[in-house]
């Protein structure tokens, strides 16, 4: 397709209520178009991009023997009863909607409860294990507040990806698989210089979770980055005087960040709730072992945007450029 033939055209302005540099700069180039307040449509060369970012994140899946599933973004309540994560007063982000029939659904914002569901059909034995399912998948979370562009949006893409095993030890071995797979991806879009393995809160049996944080002023976390090792810890847990998580060390760089991808052991707390379990090499029963990795690929493409563009508007890497 010739440029010439494009149907979007560029403008001098962005729309007025737009106060993100990413989507100001997306707009104004036609690669997307803002419907609301954090929901944009994808048009020719923004889905040119994605496409490629999608290319490359599937192939580092795949390489770690990722198998792809799509699944519903319609959910059962039912389901998510199992985990208590129904409830508003849990989970205070939902869209839900009423169907004819008088029941209630719900637009799925993250997938762990369904395919664990799901995986009580097809794991029994240590023989089906480990397991690891990935998707792209437009989830749906009523934020409060979507003034970040696309990097922060009510309807966004993402890739999840959850393992399932059957001890702690392999789950420990394939989460730091995943985590040299997303250095690899992030460098692979232009940003790896710039993105940090970040401890964080959020580890229901581990004493932190890790996120990956992009330096960029238009960042919403603030992370503190070791200058000894060049790991970070965020600041919703960092206290002065404590030692780098990593090497102990404790000198610290502040900066703004933007969370571009974060991964976490969830050892038995989904498992437990739909009784996903397996036989082992004696006949015992044991429960298994999960982990969930997700990147926001809206999000990661508004990071490369904010990093990368200049004086003259957009840059992109190579690997990703339309």
């Amino acid at each position: 397709m010739r440029q010439s033939h494009l149907f979007t055209k560029t403008r001098k302005e962005a729309p007025k209520d737009e106060s993100s540099k990413n989507a100001e700069l997306l707009i104004r180039a036609g690669y997307i178009h803002k419907e609301m307040a954090g929901v944009y449509s994808m048009l020719p060369l923004g889905l040119r991009v994605m496409e490629k970012i999608i290319s490359i994140v599937r192939e580092e899946m795949n390489a770690i023997d990722g198998q792809e599933v799509n699944l519903t973004a319609l959910q059962e309540k039912a389901v998510w009863e199992k985990t208590d994560r129904w409830s508003d007063e849990v989970v205070d982000n939902w869209f839900k909607t009423a169907l004819k029939s008088g029941s209630e659904v719900g637009l799925g914002f993250t997938h762990e409860e369904p395919l664990t569901a799901i995986m009580t059909e097809y794991i029994n034995s240590y023989r089906d294990l480990p397991r690891y399912v990935y998707q792209f998948q437009t989830k749906f979370r009523n934020e409060l507040r979507s003034k970040s562009g696309v990097m922060r949006g009510r309807e966004f893409l993402m890739k999840d990806l959850y393992s399932f095993h059957a001890s702690e030890a392999d789950l420990e071995g394939y989460y730091e698989k995943v985590s040299e797979s997303y250095k690899r991806i992030f460098t692979r879009v232009g940003i790896g210089e710039q993105t940090y393995l970040t401890y964080a809160s959020g580890g229901s049996f581990a004493p932190y979770s890790h996120e990956f944080q992009t330096l960029t002023e238009a960042g919403e976390d603030t992370i503190f980055v070791c200058e000894k090792c060049q790991r970070a810890v965020n600041k919703e847990i960092f206290q002065e005087g404590m030692g780098c998580p990593n090497c102990q060390a404790s000198h610290f760089s502040e900066k703004k960040a933007i969370e571009v991808g974060n991964i976490f052991l969830l050892k038995t707390k989904f498992s437990d709730a739909f009784n996903l379990t397996f036989k082992d090499e004696n006949g015992t029963v044991n429960p298994v072992q999960m982990g969930c990795y997700g990147i926001g690929l809206g999000r990661l493409l508004g990071a490369v945007v904010e990093v990368l563009a200049d004086e003259r508007g957009l840059v992109w890497p190579e690997e990703i450029a339309p």
